[in-house]
């Protein structure tokens, strides 16, 4: 018998294993959590699928995640990103991910990880919701908000309340699988 999950990743195999393995697992990586807000702003106004399946074009086009690589992206390769019909080719969306390796890099040199910085922000402890219908999971909840403001604060872009929390529950900060889901108490 399969085991309940959240309604969001019924129907697609990549999905549910993206659900049963990846989302709501604290994550701690630096690179790692590079790697999602990269892909997060890609998001934006599109569906998480969408992404999850150009993921490893994304991995190709984007050298591995590699923030110190991205950084120093020129014109030049923004207009061989914007051509990679692999990826998202949204030229505000290329250039923010440019500018977010920047800032990335910036909190590194400032003897900040990236994690704990993220981290500080739910006292280093998951947020757990106890949702038991996917409409009570709201868009963003205001720790987003103050999250994104941060993090323009520190040079980021494209990283709205909406993004921040997709981030969020994506990398564990907060716990959003629906209670009846096996994850649930697992994550």
């Amino acid at each position: 018998m399969e085991p309940k999950r959240c309604h969001w990743c019924l129907g697609d195999s990549l999905y549910q294993r993206y659900h049963d393995e990846e989302w709501g697992v604290p994550l701690f990586n630096d690179a790692k959590l590079f790697e999602f807000l990269l892909l997060e702003t890609f998001q934006a106004g599109l569906s998480w699928i969408t992404i999850l399946k150009k993921r490893e074009a994304f991995r190709t086009a984007f050298d591995h995640f590699d923030s110190e690589k991205i950084a120093l992206y020129n014109t030049s390769k923004i207009e061989e990103l914007m051509n990679n019909s692999a990826i998202i080719r949204n030229r505000l969306k290329i250039e923010a991910a440019v500018k977010n390796a920047q800032a990335f890099i910036a909190l590194k040199e400032q003897n900040m990880s990236f994690s704990d910085y993220l981290w500080s922000f739910v006292g280093g402890t998951p947020l757990v919701h106890h949702f038991s219908h996917h409409k009570e999971i709201p868009a963003y909840i205001p720790l987003a908000v103050t999250l994104s403001k941060e993090l323009k604060r520190k040079g980021f872009s494209f990283i709205g309340p909406t993004v921040m929390y997709a981030h969020m529950q994506a990398t564990g900060m907060v716990n959003d699988h629906l209670v009846d889901c096996f994850r649930y108490k697992e994550v």
